[in-house]
């Protein structure tokens, strides 16, 4: 296995699994393929793989349902890849647990930076109980000292064993989620913009002066959602994530 571990692409289309196979391969993973979904899903689980690119439209079934089973064993990075344009599916997609979301055509270069940017903020596993990153293996998360660890209200948030606590409880993140609570919680109260946050989830991919549209900004708002959900966030009377309309989000004042 190579440093950055196993990627495997779910993908029908002959010469579009060719195309990603390469560009993954030359990224640095070993790459497995699967031109079926149930046979994505089965490669994915008895590989353990770190990264996903996967094809919305399967001949068995969709992507959608692909990522749900594998969302119950892993935690894979995952990128959707679809010839549709529609914006329901980018957010059906973030809302089932995807890390990206990538339309067809795509650029080679603009894959690979992303899955780049993915690979460079590694991600506690809580499926499997290890720390997740590029470079040798690590026997157990890193410890951090105790001062470093970003505290508010009950939430402790770890930025290098990348694990989140709530009252004491392990919560499960995704890359995004993570990242944009890291964003919030290091703003101390600062109010951070929807484009400042599409930065904060795409990383280093997307330049200072990088277009962003609105499809970008709706895919933050679907991540804070999803990050409110998991917190069990009470939107009407926030106790981390307080929104600001027309502007963005942050973090809501200490409880006594």
């Amino acid at each position: 296995m190579t440093d950055l571990g196993i990627a495997v692409v779910v993908e029908d289309d002959d010469d579009v699994r060719n195309l990603l196979e390469a560009v993954l391969s030359q990224a640095g993973f070993e790459v497995h393929s699967a031109a079926r979904g149930r046979e994505g899903v089965d490669v994915v689980r008895r590989l353990e793989a770190s990264v996903v690119t996967l094809d919305l439209g399967l001949p068995d079934i969709d992507g959608f349902e692909v990522l749900r089973r594998i969302r119950e064993f892993s935690d894979a990075y995952v990128i959707m890849l679809t010839a549709r344009t529609d914006e329901l599916d980018t957010l059906t997609a973030l809302h089932t647990g995807a890390d990206d979301f990538m339309t067809k055509p795509f650029r080679p270069r603009e894959l690979r930076a992303r899955v780049a940017a993915m690979m460079r903020r590694p991600r506690q596993d809580t499926f499997r109980g290890v720390y997740r990153g590029t470079g040798s293996a690590h026997a157990g998360a890193p410890v951090m000292p105790q001062d470093s660890v970003l505290r508010h209200n009950g939430l402790e948030l770890n930025p290098d064993s990348r694990t989140v606590t709530v009252d004491g409880a392990a919560t499960s993140l995704t890359r995004s989620e993570f990242d944009l609570l890291h964003a919030l919680l290091k703003g101390a109260g600062a109010v951070r913009s929807k484009s400042e946050l599409v930065r904060v989830v795409r990383g280093e991919y997307y330049a200072a002066d990088a277009y962003i549209g609105e499809s970008d900004e709706r895919a933050v708002e679907v991540h804070i959602g999803n990050l409110r959900r998991k917190l069990r966030e009470d939107p009407l009377h926030p106790r981390w994530l307080q929104t600001i309309r027309g502007v963005g989000y942050r973090l809501a004042p200490q409880r006594d």
